[in-house]
């Protein structure tokens, strides 16, 4: 192929990419400013270049902490070499089966995870070749900014600092504005994009869905293991931000110098005031400090999804779902010990965790339930059900109430083989399977032909979805739209299977007959 097939045409100027299996990529596009430039402030575009951009590398991550081994299932994804890290981080990359050819694919658009804190769209994870093969679609990663740099609320230091609390969420909308003005030059059809991601990106889609700057930017949602329901509070949010700027030696009349000091000196100062326990009333789902996008009456007006489903995401079909022992990774990893519980110590490990809960009771009633499982395998399920599941199918609940677009909701119900098979089904193992990437992920899902039939089965339904909104395929059996009394959830095992409500009964064990008496 010769070099001028390899360059596509964007707003800011030409970029030359590569082909990876027939498949053009480009990697490390350019979709804003450096943001040291507009640091705690909305982005901005990329001044316009002359002459053909070289997009072959992924460009850098966001400044962030390290992040840990996830016990070793993430092994398989980790680049060569780590990933540099740079305030200059506005980048995307793109998979695409044609360049310009008036094609109109559907767009996916892929959100890491990370929470609000951390990861990379650069991720080998998420390499987009095997999903816009099948599907001949455009495939789409990005990277933003994270943490304090994306979500430190100064808005009482200034009207400079408005949009501060959501600075992370504001990158996204001008990747999506990106597509839009820039999809038709890679074969995609801008008026068909899906945003979809998992844990941490979920989150950010659910965001998304509850701000009006991104109506008409995406026209269906995927949210995978990540429900978020509520925003931080400005209050919370302020008050940590308080501890950070004292902690610099700022005042409101001196704190425009956040602009320009050191980042790695505003990291500092955030970890004295973490470790000081200045702001641990402000830490979990809703917290810590820069923990998530701010409910500052600005650009995120309301709750995703509390009280009720936001009236933006009222037209947007969503397809949602979760891995039924999501805990194994986010609190195995962390916590090896768990693995090795007996039946004896099961209660001491849950009673933190649950203490308005007679938790002896609801271990018995699991017990009943699932009387083969190992005291591991019940540990991890409560605290899955309880999280991920129980907060899944309330925010599922309430865009189904809305009476708008529909929803779709399914279980992955498969145990990796991995390490023995302790990790049961952790958070992220649908990722290798959405992807069809289970050849480049040993080491979270082993490689094997039931492996790779799952991942036909989901790949292929989550190409159904970005095509038409519908996720029916011919792999999957009839799956009829969401709602919040029959509850109809498709299974994806082997072979996927259609339940309604599925867990109830472990769901209903948390009920005001196993709620302990106020002392």
């Amino acid at each position: 192929m010769n070099d001028s097939a390899l360059i596509a045409a964007t707003e800011a100027g030409q970029i030359r990419g590569a082909v990876e299996d027939g498949i053009f990529v480009f990697k490390g596009v350019r979709y804003g400013a450096d943001t040291a430039t507009t640091r705690f402030a909305a982005p901005r575009r990329p001044d316009p270049w002359s002459g053909i951009a070289d997009t072959l590398a992924f460009g850098a991550s966001a400044l962030q902490p390290p992040g840990g081994d996830s016990g070793g299932l993430n092994t398989s994804w980790r680049p060569n070499s780590p990933l540099a890290m740079s305030e200059d981080c506005l980048f995307l990359n793109v998979w695409t089966p044609g360049l310009a050819d008036g094609a109109k694919r559907p767009v996916m658009f892929w959100l890491h995870g990370g929470r609000f804190s951390t990861g990379s769209g650069s991720n080998n994870a998420y390499n987009g070749v095997r999903l816009a093969k099948r599907g001949d679609v455009v495939v789409i990663t990005v990277n933003h900014r994270l943490n304090l740099f994306g979500h430190l609320y100064l808005a009482e230091f200034g009207a400079d600092f408005a949009d501060s609390g959501n600075a992370s969420i504001l990158d996204l909308i001008l990747a999506l504005e990106w597509v839009r003005d820039n999809a038709a030059s890679f074969g995609g059809d801008p008026g068909n994009v899906t945003i979809f991601g998992e844990s941490g990106g979920a989150a950010k889609v659910s965001v998304l869905m509850a701000m009006s700057a991104a109506q008409g930017l995406f026209h269906r949602t995927i949210v995978q293991s990540g429900p978020l329901l509520q925003v931080i509070p400005a209050e919370q949010a302020a008050e940590a931000t308080r501890a950070v700027v004292a902690k610099l030696g700022l005042t409101a009349a001196t704190a425009d110098r956040l602009r320009t000091m050191p980042a790695a000196d505003i990291q500092a100062a955030a970890r004295e005031v973490a470790a000081a326990g200045a702001s641990v009333n402000l830490m979990g789902q809703l917290g810590g400090i820069a923990g998530g996008p701010v409910l500052d009456g600005r650009n995120v007006k309301h709750h995703p999804f509390h009280p009720q489903a936001a009236p933006e995401g009222r037209s947007v079909p969503m397809l949602i779902g979760v891995n039924r022992t999501e805990t194994s990774l986010l609190i195995g990893a962390a916590r090896p010990a768990l693995f090795d519980l007996t039946f004896d110590n099961l209660p001491a490990a849950l009673a933190p965790q649950f203490p308005e809960f007679d938790i002896e009771a609801i271990i018995a009633g699991y017990r009943k339930l699932h009387p083969a499982c190992n005291p591991a395998a019940v540990f991890f399920a409560i605290t899955s059900d309880r999280s991920f599941l129980r907060l899944s199918i309330a925010l599922a609940d309430r865009k189904a109430d809305q009476g708008g677009a529909p929803t779709y909701f399914y279980l992955l119900d498969w145990d990796t083989p991995v390490d023995g098979g302790k990790w049961l089904c952790p958070h992220a193992l649908d990722i290798p399977f959405v992807f069809d990437n289970v050849a480049t992920s040993a080491s979270m899902c082993g490689i094997g032909a039931e492996q790779q039939r799952l991942a036909d089965i989901m790949s292929e339904t989550w190409l159904a979805f970005a095509r038409a909104g519908d996720p029916n395929n011919e792999l999957v059996p009839e799956w009829p739209a969401y709602d919040a009394r029959r509850r109809p959830v498709m299974v994806f095992d082997l072979p996927p299977y259609l339940i309604d409500d599925p867990r109830a009964a472990e769901r209903a064990l948390f009920s005001p007959a196993t709620q302990r008496v106020p002392a």
